[in-house]
């Protein structure tokens, strides 16, 4: 699963309640396009409660909490600027450093296995109170992008995934929650441009088939 001559890919696997991140294939940071949006939406969310802000403050033409819910669930590209700025960008690398990621918003990487930390710690109720935890996730079901993790997972798993998608790279950061336990699966892919998106879809698909019968 490392690099080849057509492009990149890096795959990273832990169990939601601890234990090591598992990498595979390039374990340096990506460009995380959209996945990031889920790091945005946590700050967010933090600045909530500690009551530095309000879902009902107005941001933009809606409230925050119709642009968090239109980041995430349709990946809405100005919702996430207004977010952003909203948190303000010294302070969302703040934030990260807070949860032991290092994020700079202006390049916008992460690791496969940074990418896994963050949704491990959202999933286990580590970064965000109960209510805000099940509302970010809810949001991240039923995305306006299902063709990639939550395509390749058989029945009887629950997916929950935030997808990205921006000039040469594909990636999918997604929790698996199944009855032998909840897992996160991150796989970020890089090539030349985006005429090889069907193949990366196809290689992203193969690896969730491939970790998910594993687990089972």
């Amino acid at each position: 699963m490392g690099a080849n001559s057509e492009y990149q890919v890096g795959v990273a696997l832990m169990a939601t309640d601890g234990g090591d991140v598992h990498q595979y294939g390039v374990e340096e940071p990506f460009e995380a396009a959209s996945t990031a949006k889920i790091l945005t939406a946590a700050a967010y969310y933090h600045l909530v409660e500690e009551g530095s802000a309000s879902l009902d403050d107005p941001l933009g033409a809606f409230t925050s909490e119709f642009q968090i819910q239109a980041m995430v669930q349709d990946s809405n590209n100005e919702s996430w600027s207004l977010l952003m700025a909203a948190v303000g960008l010294s302070e969302l690398s703040e934030y990260a450093a807070s949860i032991d990621v290092t994020y700079d918003s202006e390049v916008n990487t992460l690791s496969t296995a940074e990418m896994a930390h963050i949704l491990a710690e959202l999933f286990e109720g580590r970064l965000l109170d109960q209510e805000h935890t099940e509302q970010l996730l809810s949001y991240m079901q039923d995305t306006n992008y299902e063709n990639l993790i939550p395509a390749a997972v058989p029945d009887g798993i629950t997916v929950f995934h935030k997808y990205g998608l921006l000039d040469d790279e594909l990636a999918d950061a997604a929790i698996l929650s199944m009855s032998s336990g909840s897992y996160v699966l991150v796989v970020f892919t890089k090539g030349a441009d985006l005429s090889d998106i069907p193949e990366r879809t196809v290689v992203i698909q193969e690896i969730t088939k491939a970790v998910t019968a594993a687990l089972s």
